[in-house]
């Protein structure tokens, strides 16, 4: 593959950007689709057969798949230009066609609590209606658990302009913030995405410091309306938690997650207990740059002179060429994606920060946004999201409610892709210097899911257990980021990043509480999937896609014990996933060693 292009094309599904007409009659239909759901639903009353169920399921199924086709486009738009105004306001229409679409949901909620147990049975046994039997029963059992229905109802529409508001905001203060920067007797004014790669990424560290203190001082000047932010979206959850009865601020998110808290403590508790070596190469990373401690904007960043650096074109072709040996099929797909221009790449100002892969169902394709910056993290990047596509694209002939996978298992998918290049790379080094600078990258990535995300996670829990006692402040909340970051990285770092809880999005996500430990799950999850993998060989794609098919269809517990054989809420699969893990830290340390010495 040669030249192609690093920005998408997104006219397949509507030309013409925020302002496409077809775009706009797209949304009436949606609108009027939405309107009518209510009604639809409601019908079961008067006509509660079997046959009224599958053909009500049947309609429930395309309205809400048409949202998402909505919502994705939407996203796209935002993601390619933070200062669309047309596309904020699209955004807009679209939140309260979602809290219009979550009442109708509310409606099917009371129609399936209402349900008497054997036409309840009958219906689940139906073959027309067996592959979503699973999203069905969950959703029975997890609408037992809230409000009346009515309520759930009034809570979504005052979500609306309350806790999805909330949200929004969000994303017009980070498009608002321009970082300014002085690199080379040059004052330049970044975007928050170009700002975060200089300070993460930069060789010099003088510049990621500089950048580092530019970013921070940035978001001091706005952390009071961060603050505010925060502290009204977790108001409105805590409600909206103890009207439903709930005291446990983790019960949605595991929820979601399809898991039990057993697993994910367990997770934790595994993890904690295998830091030690993680520690040690943070203090070596310490050394080799001349400090006594790193800083925060030191822990992703290269300590190796060798630079691999790949353009797109040829971190493309090497994606391909790892998927490859695992599955053809997973190469055409990566292939495809490449050469029809599914991709956003391009490191241009007004992006917003970060990467993902949204799907447009019914089309069965996909649209994966990142900013490449011809770094092996950012091949890595590429491949992550690769996978995420390609988990899409072998569910995409089953019907809508048996694709709605969680979080912790999609970020399964994406991981293992992930893992598949990043191995090879490692493994094709030339030289013990570039192995180094390899198996650094890799280490990253261990660092990212035990002690970022830990950082992350215990600081969320912090902040919701003082969040029920009233507000607070943002310099509580720069306390409490410096204190959970202290605990996870075990006080290794210099300087840490307090003002973190206000620059990550995932902090006011209203759609995923706890944007945090489901790729950790993900991360290791997928470890032990690429462990089966190394064992089995090329037999294992199909056994893989099978896995991958069922994501949606069970819990986290029943899908391990179904495709891997093992118990998630024992400690033996996590240790030994983190296991492989701690290899490659140290090989690192191992092959460093002499380079402190001679220093």
């Amino acid at each position: 593959m040669k030249n192609l292009s690093q920005t998408w094309n997104l006219d397949p599904f509507f030309a013409g950007g925020s302002e496409s007409p077809e775009f706009a009659q797209y949304l009436n239909q949606l609108e009027a689709g939405i309107e009518g759901l209510s009604g639809t639903i409601s019908s079961l009353e008067s006509a509660n057969s079997v046959d009224a169920w599958v053909s009500v399921l049947k309609t429930v199924q395309e309205v809400f798949a048409n949202l998402r086709y909505a919502t994705s486009f939407t996203s796209c738009l935002l993601a390619q230009n933070v200062k669309d105004q047309h596309a904020k306001i699209v955004h807009g229409r679209i939140t309260q066609l979602s809290a219009q679409h979550g009442a109708a949901m509310t409606v099917l909620d009371k129609q399936i609590l209402a349900a008497d147990d054997n036409t309840w049975a009958a219906l689940l046994k139906d073959e027309r209606v067996q592959p979503i039997a699973f999203y069905l029963d969950e959703r029975r059992l997890r609408a037992g658990e809230k409000m009346a229905p009515e309520m759930e109802a009034l809570a979504g529409d005052l979500a609306v302009d309350g806790y999805h508001a909330w949200g929004s905001l969000y994303n017009t203060l980070i498009g608002r913030m321009a970082i300014k920067v002085e690199s080379g007797g040059e004052v330049k004014e970044l975007s928050v995405g170009q700002a975060q790669n200089l300070y993460s990424g930069a060789p010099d560290r003088n510049v990621r410091e500089a950048a580092f203190q530019a970013w921070e001082e940035a978001f001091a000047q706005n952390e009071e309306l961060f603050a505010a932010n925060l502290n009204h979206l977790g108001g409105f959850r805590w409600a909206h938690y103890k009207a439903r009865g709930w005291d446990s601020i983790l019960k949605e998110p595991c929820d979601i997650n399809r898991m039990s808290r057993a697993t994910l403590d367990v997770m934790w508790d595994v993890i904690d207990k295998n830091k030690e070596v993680f520690v040690k190469f943070l203090n070596r990373k310490a050394e080799l740059i001349g400090a006594d401690k790193l800083s925060y904007y030191d822990l992703y960043a290269s300590t190796s002179t060798v630079e691999t650096s790949y353009t797109y074109d040829e971190g493309a072709n090497f994606i391909v060429e790892q998927f490859q040996e695992f599955s053809p099929d997973f190469a055409d797909f990566a292939k495809q994606a490449f050469e029809q221009s599914w991709i956003e790449a391009e490191d241009r100002p007004g992006k917003r920060p970060g990467g993902f892969c949204t799907g447009f169902p019914g089309k069965n394709e996909t649209r994966i946004f990142m900013t490449y910056d011809n770094s092996m993290g950012a091949v890595s990047t590429l491949a992550h999201e690769l996978g995420h596509a390609y988990h899409a694209h072998v569910m995409g002939d089953m019907p809508f409610f048996s694709r709605l996978y969680a979080m912790n298992v999609a970020e399964t998918a994406s991981t293992f892709a992930e893992t598949l290049v990043t191995s090879a790379a490692v493994r094709a080094a030339k030289s013990d210097d570039e192995k180094i600078a390899l198996l650094e990258e890799k280490v990253h990535g261990s660092i990212a899911m035990y002690m970022d995300i830990h950082a992350r996670f215990i600081f969320e829990n912090n902040f919701y257990d003082e969040r029920q006692k009233g507000l607070v402040s943002a310099e509580r909340l720069n306390e409490l980021m410096v204190e959970a970051q202290q605990k996870s990285y075990r006080d290794s770092l210099e300087l840490y990043h307090p003002r973190f809880w206000a620059s990550k999005l995932h902090f006011y996500s209203t759609s995923v509480p706890f944007y945090n430990f489901p790729y950790t799950f993900g991360f290791l999850f997928s470890t032990g999937v690429y462990a089966l993998a190394l064992q089995e060989g090329p037999t294992f794609a199909d056994k893989y896609v099978a896995l991958l098919r069922d994501t949606a269809s069970m819990t986290v517990e029943e899908l391990a014990q179904k495709h891997l054989g093992v118990d998630l809420t024992q400690p033996e699969f996590w240790q030994n996933a983190v296991d492989i893990t701690v290899k490659d830290a140290e090989e690192f340390l191992r092959l460093t060693a002499g380079k402190v010495a001679a220093k």
